[in-house]
């Protein structure tokens, strides 16, 4: 599998609760239909990527499946914390987080609430 927004390679990364496929370049993380919810415990371990990396990442936006291939992922923003931008795929439910967003999502500070105050809409 190729990654949806740098088209290196992804690494499966295999866990006690199952497998994600992490890319070898950016670090951004791919979870089949419903798995992040069920590796969210883990995203310290699994998120190892640079945040810094992740944000600059945000601007590629309009990507394709990499499980699905030429299927256009939808943009999501995160219900509860406004400032964490990932791609949803609307074939197989797949989704795509940059390096840094699935460690945030996985916990809720007062700096994330100082974020979504100040994150722009997404267009």
């Amino acid at each position: 599998m190729k990654c949806p927004k740098c088209h290196s390679e992804m690494e499966v990364v295999k866990m006690e609760s199952g497998e994600v496929d992490r890319c070898i370049s950016c670090k951004g993380l791919w979870f089949d239909i419903l798995e992040s919810e069920k590796f969210i415990s883990q995203a310290k371990i699994l998120d190892t990527g640079d945040a810094k990396v992740g944000v600059a990442s945000n601007t590629i936006d309009r990507i394709n499946c990499p499980a699905c291939a030429n299927m256009p992922m939808i943009r999501m923003v995160d219900s509860r914390q406004h400032h964490i931008w990932f791609e949803s795929c609307p074939s197989c439910g797949g989704r795509f987080f940059d390096a840094g967003e699935f460690k945030d999502l996985s916990s809720h500070t007062l700096l994330d609430v100082v974020r979504d105050m100040f994150t722009p809409e997404r267009k």
